[in-house]
């Protein structure tokens, strides 16, 4: 299970740091063993780091500014820096202690490296003394059988838990509080808490589980909408670090843009364009881009925050390959030092890129390696590797494409080509054609001939029809001969 800092032991920002380029396709790793180094970011990002780490709230500002100061040597000490001075707001030691020691790797002589062991010990005493208070008045409520205090009771336990990192702690008392709800309101917000929880342990199918009761649960109307775009945000984040891509970009872009900053403790509509373009840009053609996307009026409202998303998805769509990746590539250090995209940026990037040749492809029976070096590894063109070269990265990622049956396709060494395997889409339309058209005629004519048959009175039926048809007969005409002697014995009498 991914977990963020708690009580029990290493966080998901650094067990996501040590895993960014091992994490399997299809789904996310549900138990990964500690984390043994951290991605190291050598390139400075192109955000601010205080306007940045502004947009959050809550826990996640911690485990933000701790994971850029791990992970990014430019802007370590500032961040580990903030990180302290964030934990020293909340009452969690650990995170305390852990940001201190990393400060210390990095700027030993910093003031702030050394460990405030006086604020500690007054902090520990504080916890201890709530903990113990809280825990007496829960009992004695229990005593008293009156559930609403007894559920505010978990409530507030849940919470100083919550706040001391003790997260295990927390999400049991979360849970304790089910019992004792006794209004709609009640139990939505027992849940939202449990789902933050959930988010921060990285227990995903938690998350999953509990926005599905928040679906079926009511809310007031004038917090529906917020609400829904709060469990809409949740249940595209657990898809996404469940490696479900397609699902996550549908759900990211119907999240309705009521969100807006109400949900700054786990997400921010910026987090939303960033997330939604990139997965969507790895699943989704160039039309269900152009429709579902750029189009899409109400995810538009998000890019807009995020421009150069959108941008690199009008250039995808629009056959300019390289200014996609061009673009991509210059925001891959701000991407990496992202608490849930870090580990999947290399699978996003290749899924892009192989995406990207692909369609490159599709209007070409054969194209020259050089006119695609050009635009998928220009660093080769006119330097030392030669494109056409076998022993050339680009020749060897056009092959792996082929082995995999990602290209129809085979490389012409000799010639310097690419030359697709696909039949010539014209001659297979008008070979489709002839087939249907001959199907058709011979179908009509062999109901034409059924009809002449059938006119003719030339049809051979099988015998019950032969003999219910004869009994059909007889009948007919005993009753045109009885209907005749009657007749004729009503004549005889006038006579």
């Amino acid at each position: 299970m991914d977990t963020l800092p708690d009580a029990g032991g290493s966080s998901q920002v650094d067990v996501d740091a040590a895993h960014a380029a091992a994490i399997s396709e299809g789904t996310a790793s549900q138990a990964r063993p500690r984390a043994k180094a951290p991605v190291r970011v050598e390139e400075i990002p192109k955000f601010d780091l205080d306007t940045y780490i502004a947009n959050y709230t809550g826990r996640t500002r911690y485990d933000r500014l701790y994971l850029i100061g791990t992970c990014s040597p430019p802007l370590a000490v500032d961040a580990l820096k903030a990180a302290i001075a964030e934990a020293k707001t909340t009452k969690d030691i650990l995170r305390y202690e852990r940001a201190v020691r990393a400060l210390a790797e990095v700027a030993p002589q910093d003031p702030e490296a050394s460990l405030n062991s006086l604020w500690v010990q007054e902090t520990q005493r504080s916890v201890a003394a709530q903990t113990e208070r809280l825990e007496h008045e829960l009992k004695g409520y229990k005593n008293n059988l009156i559930k609403e205090s007894i559920r505010m009771g978990n409530e507030d336990l849940g919470n100083h838990y919550y706040d001391t990192g003790d997260l295990a702690a927390a999400t049991k008392a979360y849970s304790r509080m089910r019992d004792y709800c006794t209004a709609p309101n009640h139990i939505t917000s027992m849940l939202f808490k449990s789902v933050s929880v959930s988010i921060e342990r990285g227990d995903w199918l938690s998350v999953q589980s509990n926005v599905h009761r928040l679906r079926n649960s009511q809310s007031k109307p004038e917090e529906a909408a917020t609400n829904e775009s709060k469990i809409s945000a949740a249940w595209a984040l657990s898809q996404m670090n469940q490696g479900s891509f397609l699902e996550a970009a549908n759900s990211f872009l119907s999240i309705p843009t009521k969100l807006g900053d109400n949900y700054n403790e786990v997400i921010t509509p910026n987090d939303v364009a960033v997330y939604g373009g990139l997965c969507a840009l790895a699943s989704m053609n160039r039309d269900e881009l152009q429709s579902n996307v750029l189009d899409n009026q109400t995810f538009r409202n998000f890019l807009e925050l995020e421009p150069h998303i959108r941008r690199a998805i009008a250039f995808f769509c629009n056959f300019k390959f390289r200014s996609c990746l061009d673009i991509l590539e210059a925001y891959r250090p701000d991407y990496l030092l992202d608490i849930h995209l870090q580990r999947f940026i290399p699978q996003l990037y290749k899924r892009i890129r192989t995406k990207s040749i692909e369609q490159y492809m599709v209007p070409f029976s054969r194209v020259t390696l050089v006119s695609m070096a050009k635009i998928f590894a220009p660093e080769v063109v006119g330097g030392e590797a030669r494109p056409t070269d076998i022993s050339s990265p680009f020749v060897q990622e056009l092959i792996g494409l082929i082995r995999d049956g990602v290209l129809d396709a085979r490389v012409d060494l000799e010639k310097g080509l690419l030359i697709s395997n696909q039949s010539d889409l014209r001659a297979e339309v008008q070979r489709t054609t002839l087939e249907n058209l001959q199907d058709f005629n011979q179908e009509a004519h062999w109901r034409l001939l059924r009809a002449s048959v059938l006119y003719s009175g030339l049809e051979v039926k099988s015998d019950k029809e032969a003999a219910a048809a004869a009994a059909g007969a007889g009948s007919s005409k005993g009753a045109r001969l009885t209907r005749g002697t009657h007749t004729m014995g009503t004549m005889g009498m006038f006579d």
